[in-house]
């Protein structure tokens, strides 16, 4: 059976998966983006890499994640086809902890879609407490996905001032998981 490839060489969604998600719209579509392909960065990081600041570190884990539909803001929002939903995630492994993300989409039935997001995250990233924002941008163009999630430059909070980096999503049977490369100053 066909898979969709992910970035580091895993599977993920089946072909037939993937276009039973597309035979839906707006949210359907988004939920296809951001839950079952992958959020790959635009450049692998070497984990021996340094960086100013810092050395590029690598964190995995799994993580669950509940969306729920919102109303249009507007009536233009509605009648322009832009879906809204809210999202809770709950992260373990080197990430433990909690993230709320809000999200817009637009989606086409003939397989084709666009969302953008913002999530706060809250927690332990391999010991160091504090929060951090990611921002995701993707899109979906007749079937074929991109996916980027990215940490906002200097929203870094506590233990996590100063973290940047780039999460992949990987979906394989059902489970959902991540991998994190980012870099973090040094503790002081």
């Amino acid at each position: 059976m066909n898979k969709v490839p992910h970035s580091i060489g895993k599977n993920l969604l089946t072909i037939p998966e993937l276009r039973l998600c597309l035979r839906c719209t707006g949210i359907a579509l988004v939920v296809a983006l951001m839950l079952g392909v992958t959020a790959s960065s635009q450049t692998a990081a070497n984990p021996n890499q340094q960086k100013a600041g810092g050395m590029t570190n690598h964190a995995t884990g799994t993580f669950e994640v509940k969306l729920v539909p919102q109303k249009p803001d507007n009536e233009e929002s509605g009648k322009a086809n832009i879906s809204r939903m809210s999202g809770d995630k709950q992260f373990h492994g080197d990430l433990e902890g909690t993230s709320h993300v809000e999200m817009l989409s637009v989606g086409d039935p003939r397989g084709s879609a666009g969302y953008v997001a913002m999530e706060r995250v809250t927690g332990k990233l391999k010991g160091r407490s504090g929060s951090f924002a990611l921002q995701h941008s993707g899109t979906l163009t007749r079937g074929a996905p991109q996916l980027a999630i990215t940490v906002v430059p200097d929203s870094g909070t506590g233990e996590l001032a100063g973290l940047s980096g780039k999460m992949n999503i990987i979906i394989e049977n059902g489970k959902h998981s991540y991998e994190f490369d980012y870099t973090l100053p040094e503790k002081p």
